[in-house]
């Protein structure tokens, strides 16, 4: 029988391991983002947060460190997600719709929740080498990942001056989101996706 088969108090395993990682990361999104921020939390505090022990935190983490990298990922991952998502369900080969489209799920998954923009643009920065290095590993995939939307929109291949450009707006966009999304006034989420869109566009025409 294999892990996933095994079974107790007649649920299988991995399920309940599984049920234990995601209350690890919800009690991190709410302790890494509360007034302590990361710095001042604790895996007590997480797992006082999740309602679990010491001894399950270690069997899913080997530090602090490694559940921020987790959460990090999940939420990039997430939004990645959803902007392939949104692009692949464009029927119109709009430019603009096409960039609303990806800018409106990008915003919706994460800006429009403060404590998943705090993560991303603030909690996860200058932690440690480690998780610095991953943060910048992560910002490089979104880069990547502009790179080919780009060539897309332009119909050509990728070049290196779209990938200067992609990096460029990778820190576009994650500073105008960051500071939409802790700001006691915000703007309309429509008015933030117009002005990534155009963005977007204006680098996919140079």
């Amino acid at each position: 029988m294999t892990a996933s088969e095994r079974t107790y108090a007649g649920r299988p395993v991995s399920d309940r391991a599984a049920e234990r990682r995601r209350r690890f990361l919800d009690a991190a999104l709410v302790e890494f983002t509360g007034a302590a921020g990361y710095a001042g939390s604790s895996v007590t505090s997480i797992c006082r947060a999740a309602g679990l022990s010491r001894r399950q935190f270690y069997e899913e983490f080997s530090d602090r460190e490694d559940l921020l990298v987790a959460l990090y990922d999940e939420i990039q991952h997430a939004a990645r997600d959803a902007v392939a998502e949104a692009l692949a369900g464009m029927a119109s080969r709009d430019l603009r719709r096409l960039a609303t489209a990806a800018m409106s799920a990008y915003m919706t998954s994460v800006g429009t929740d403060p404590r998943r923009a705090e993560v991303s643009f603030v909690q996860i920065v200058g932690v440690s080498s480690r998780v610095e290095q991953h943060r910048l590993d992560g910002r490089e995939e979104w880069v990547e990942f502009f790179v080919a939307a780009m060539a897309d929109f332009a119909g050509r291949a990728p070049s290196e001056r779209q990938r200067h450009l992609a990096i460029a707006y990778v820190g576009a966009l994650t500073g105008l989101v960051h500071r939409w999304s802790v700001s006691p006034d915000p703007a309309p989420l429509d008015d933030i996706v117009s002005v990534l869109s155009d963005i977007l566009l204006s680098f996919a025409e140079l």
